[in-house]
């Protein structure tokens, strides 16, 4: 009866289990279908949505920057084109080991310098190869900018990117080709802080050591990247509210690294270039807060951008230059007081922007500040906090507002980045040629004394003489001690046949810089045309003393013993012209006449 009974229930419970079993099994697998399938929905639709994102990033900085692929090279690009070390396959050395030999780079910014090494094997010096390397590096940055912000959880993060990808001021960092230790640098920079972010998730040690590798490599393509780690302490706060001891712990090896890597560069470009400008810490002090909200402004209203802005005058009595100070004061003390009803995220993105602009802000004395305080590829990555804090904000205060009206908001939005694309096109324009990018220079700065150089020069390149000392005379009224203008403007008058009135202008370049080479072998030239042969060598004796290793110096001492009949020290000037230069042909034909003269 047991066994029956057992059986019996036995078989009479397991059908009915088994269908509950099978029902509940069914019910199971539906539901984790069609979760699945939402997964793998959103997953599609955040692809897509990436991808469509990526792809109108792509498609805004092909439009804005087109123009910059069809520029040639300009002003300080001539550091790299004309440097043995970036020519010779052999020294990729000299770049790492012996920087002196990368001519007129006061800084030791090697990864910079191998990449022009690198290109050059691949397209010589056809610009355009060039160019486009650095518009690609900015639109790499420009995603990074969109995904770094994106995974902080900043509203608007694409709309951010856009607007850092296509926005005026950064034309200066992406279509002047040397300025590639912006673009290069901030690569390094915004990919550090990608892997820090990473691990900080995961606290892997190897991520944490990527980061300090790439914050290293950043400094070695520009020193100003220096404040990373302070950045990961302000963003440390933005999302907690503090920055405990263990965050300096952390951030403690970067600062070890830029600092070292950083004095090492500042001492070594003390050695290349000794500037002093004297200004007092106070006189620094309202030179910062005035930079501030000049690059302030700049963002918020692009309009007026040029490459040299005027150098403006810096006194304590000024009350304008106070002025500044205490706006800055006062904005930083209103965001912290309202942090709690605002939030934390603008004050944030102004110690950013500040921070990161601090290393250009004339606290220490660096080249350019000899033709302005301020520019525009200064702010490339300081501009990102600023950036993100107003989107941001627009984007919060946007959602606030009832759905119907969000598409205006877009719509504005989207003639915002419109507009900044139609300004970036203009801008980058601007850098076809030394022509252009020069007297755009003098178009918003009228007094710059630099742009009249080099416009002179450009035009006189060009044998258009009489627009070349037009152009250096209207420099020598604004600066009467510029040696390159009086030179140029004797340069011209030599051309146009007044010899005169072309020695006088020399004889003054050399009175205000002795050592002027140019100045001396021209005024040789000249001379020697108007056969005063003894005093012609003079100057060809001085060049020489000056630079032994200068073939034009050689050869025309050696064409001016020719006409004096001297023929042994010709021939010795002329061998050692081409020795120098064996490509010399002038020299060649001389040579061989006064060997025929010898016979």
């Amino acid at each position: 009866m047991k066994r029956r009974s057992r059986t019996r229930g036995g078989k009479g419970r397991r059908p009915v289990a088994n269908a509950a079993r099978g029902t509940s099994d069914q019910s199971l697998t539906e539901r984790g279908r069609r979760f699945l399938d939402a997964r793998v929905s959103s997953v599609v639709a955040i692809s897509r949505l990436d991808a469509l994102g990526v792809a109108a990033m792509i498609v805004l900085v092909a439009v804005a920057y087109f123009p910059a692929t069809q520029a040639g090279f300009v002003w300080d690009d001539l550091i790299f084109t004309e440097s043995r070390s970036i020519h010779e396959w052999s020294d990729i050395r000299d770049i790492w080991f012996t920087p002196r030999h990368v001519s007129n780079e006061g800084h030791y910014w090697p990864l910079v310098y191998t990449t022009f090494w690198m290109e050059y094997r691949i397209w010589g010096l056809d610009p355009t190869g060039y160019h486009v390397v650095n518009v690609l590096l900015h639109l790499v940055n420009s995603l990074l900018v969109w995904f770094i912000l994106r995974r902080l959880g900043v509203p608007g993060a694409w709309l951010a990117g856009a607007v850092f990808a296509v926005h005026p001021m950064h034309v200066e960092s992406v279509a002047w080709v040397i300025e590639r230790k912006d673009v290069l640098s901030a690569l390094f920079y915004l990919t550090a802080v990608l892997a820090w972010l990473r691990w900080e998730e995961t606290e892997d040690r190897r991520v944490y050591g990527l980061s300090i590798a790439l914050f290293a490599a950043g400094l070695l393509c520009k020193s100003v990247v220096v404040t990373l780690p302070a950045a990961l302490l302000v963003l440390r706060w933005w999302k907690r509210g503090r920055v405990t001891r263990a965050d300096l712990l952390h951030t403690a090896p970067f600062f070890a690294v830029g600092l070292c890597v950083t004095l090492a560069d500042y001492a070594y470009y003390r050695t290349i270039e000794s500037v002093d400008f004297g200004y007092s810490i106070v006189e620094r002090a309202l030179i910062a807060a005035r930079a501030v909200w000049f690059y302030a402004t700049k963002l918020s209203w692009p309009d007026d951008l040029a490459v040299i802005y005027p150098l403006w005058n810096v006194s304590v009595s000024d009350p304008l230059a106070w002025a500044y100070v205490v706006a800055a004061a006062a904005t930083a003390g209103l965001l912290w007081f309202f942090r709690n009803r605002i939030g934390r995220g603008p004050l944030a993105g102004a110690l950013f922007f500040a921070i990161t602009l601090s290393p250009t802000l004339g606290f220490i004395d660096y080249g350019f500040m000899q033709y302005s305080l301020v520019a525009d590829r200064f702010q490339y990555l300081a501009g990102i906090g600023f950036i993100a804090a107003v989107v941001g904000a627009a984007v919060q205060l946007a959602h606030r507002l009832p759905e119907r009206y969000w598409a205006v908001g877009w719509g504005i939005a989207a003639c915002v980045v419109g507009v900044l694309v139609v300004l970036t096109w203009q801008q980058a324009s601007v850098y076809r040629n030394s022509e252009t990018l020069f007297t755009h220079v003098l178009a918003y700065n009228p007094k710059s004394v630099t742009a009249h150089v080099h416009l002179s020069a450009t035009l006189l390149d060009q044998g258009r003489w009489e627009e070349g000392l037009a152009t250096a005379r209207a420099g020598i009224e604004h600066d009467a001690d510029e040696a390159k203008l009086h030179y140029n403007a004797g340069f011209a008058l030599h051309n146009l046949g007044e010899p005169e009135q072309a020695e006088e202008r020399y004889r003054r370049a050399l009175e205000l810089d002795a050592k002027y080479t140019k100045a001396l072998i021209n005024l040789g030239v000249l001379l020697a045309i108007q056969e005063r042969y003894d005093e012609a060598l003079e100057r060809f004796d001085a060049v020489i003393a000056l630079d032994p290793d200068f073939a034009k110096a050689h050869f025309n001492r050696g064409l001016t013993l020719f006409r004096l009949d001297r023929m042994e020290e010709a021939e010795r000037s002329l061998e050692r012209a081409l020795s120098l230069d064996p490509t010399h042909r002038d020299a060649r034909r001389t040579l061989d006449a006064v060997r025929r003269g010898m016979e």
